[in-house]
């Protein structure tokens, strides 16, 4: 993968071990596996977005007016 071997791994593996303590170890272990599936569920849902056909814009029209009716105004009252 990158050039590590068995030992190398081990070597890592201890100083994470002597770092973080043992308790903390697993906790940091499953963060950074939800941390990846995450990561790769993203990549996933990013590349089924891709594949989906696109529908063209839609036409535009004259706005929708709704035909009412004129409704007379009562005349202002003139004061006599």
């Amino acid at each position: 993968m990158f050039g590590l071997g068995p030992p190398e791994i081990l070597l890592i593996a201890v100083a994470a071990l002597l770092v973080f303590g043992p308790k903390r170890l697993p906790e940091l272990a499953k963060g950074l596996g939800k941390g990846i599936r995450d990561f790769k569920k993203a990549l996933e849902d990013r590349g089924e977005d891709e594949n989906k056909p696109t529908l063209p814009p839609a036409e535009t029209s004259a706005p929708n007016t709704i035909a009412r009716e004129k409704t007379p105004v009562p005349d202002e009252k003139k004061p006599s």
